[in-house]
């Protein structure tokens, strides 16, 4: 764990960070984003000691950062900048052996270590180890300094804007591979950026800065369905998180408030709450509000050409086997599940089965054209 508290740094009588309260958790991959100069590097190079504060202090799980040796910290934290930074005059193999060399990690064990990591990280062995970094693309010489970042089995891993001098498809891969090995490992890394996008790709949780100000720290979830301020608004983007649209769950878009009533109601009561609120079918939940079952007003007129008593009781009659979602499952799963069950509503459930509310067919459209337009309002603009 690592803690951040009451943190500032001044340079040259300016303040750059301004106390700073923070804690990471034990592998979580947290990102650190916002506009230029706002401290996100400043704030990362503090972890490994580049960067000392000014006041408060930084502790790493409860040790206070102050008092560990320097060069041993460093050397047991993982650390991956814009450019890959290899040695040019040893091999690939050599650059990641390094320093578990420097620290006499017998040989054999370190040979079968840098097979290990060139595999990790998506490079052939038998084709790299042996090459020296102007041989290789700069996506390929980033891969070797994730691995490199691996090699001693560092608790801590920091990425400063690792990759944003590569291309936009080496890029989109090399993300995919720190998020497949985070799944892999699991380190706490930290990482900066200023693409918004990449950050909600990989983080767990997200730091947005300003000014040497924390703004919000909170999951990318939280972020971009409740935004602190209007500058974490403006720098996310309104429309940002119908991009990520796996974000966007049912209790996000269902209707809170749909028609219900208990199923000791008459077929005749059932007709006339359909009739005030119209609509054409009513959820059935027991005094809990667990759902019950489904009645339409369809089914009634079938049930009544059969049996003309509009005494009886609705839960007689309704259907009980329903489809459902829960209020957690995304928008992208609740479209896969209208789409396969051929149905026009979908009731929203808790994890105890309770009723919290109703996606239809229509209500979906109505939200997905409502943005549409409202984008193209935005770009418009």
């Amino acid at each position: 764990m690592i803690e951040f508290k009451n943190v500032s740094k001044s340079f040259n009588g300016r303040k750059i960070l301004k106390d700073i309260n923070i804690t990471v958790q034990d592998k979580e991959l947290v990102v650190f984003i916002g506009p230029s100069g706002c401290g996100k590097t400043t704030t990362l190079k503090m972890i490994n000691k580049l960067i000392t504060p000014s006041t408060g202090e930084i502790l790493i799980d409860g040790m206070q950062l102050a008092d560990k040796n320097t060069i041993k910290l460093r050397r047991n934290m993982g650390y991956v900048i814009q450019q890959a930074g290899l040695l040019p005059h040893l091999t690939i193999g050599d650059n990641i052996g390094l320093i578990p060399s420097i620290e006499k990690m017998p040989k054999d064990i370190l040979a079968a270590k840098v097979i290990e990591l060139l595999n990790l990280v998506g490079l052939d062995p038998e084709i790299y180890t042996d090459k020296y970094p102007n041989q290789l693309s700069g996506g390929e010489q980033q891969r070797v300094g994730v691995a490199r970042a691996l090699v001693m089995d560092p608790d801590v891993i920091l990425m400063d804007e690792p990759f944003s001098a590569l291309d936009p498809i080496t890029k989109t891969q090399l993300q995919d591979e720190i998020f497949n090995i985070q799944q892999n490992v699991k380190k706490t890394i930290i990482f900066v950026t200023h693409d918004m996008d990449e950050a909600l790709k990989l983080a767990d949780k997200i730091c947005i800065m300003n000014g040497g100000d924390v703004v919000q720290f909170d999951t990318p979830e939280e972020i971009l369905k409740n935004p602190i301020n209007d500058f974490v608004r403006d720098f996310v983007g309104k429309n940002r998180i119908w991009n990520q649209p796996e974000l966007i769950k049912a209790k996000d878009i269902m209707i809170a408030t749909p028609v219900k009533s208990v199923g000791e109601r008459t077929i005749l009561q059932a007709i006339e709450i359909m009739k005030s609120k119209n609509v054409d079918s009513l959820l059935i939940v027991d005094k809990a509000n667990i759902l019950c079952g489904l009645i339409t007003l369809k089914h009634i007129r079938t049930t009544l050409r059969g049996n003309p008593d509009k005494t009886i009781k609705i839960k007689d009659i309704m259907k009980k086997e329903l489809i459902t979602v829960n209020q957690e499952d995304s928008i992208i799963d609740i479209l896969e599940v209208i789409k396969k069950e051929d149905i026009n509503f979908v009731p929203v459930l808790d994890d105890e089965n309770k009723l919290s509310g109703l996606l239809t067919k229509s209500s979906l459209l109505s939200i997905l054209s409502d943005q549409f337009i409202d984008m193209e309002v935005d770009v418009n603009e």
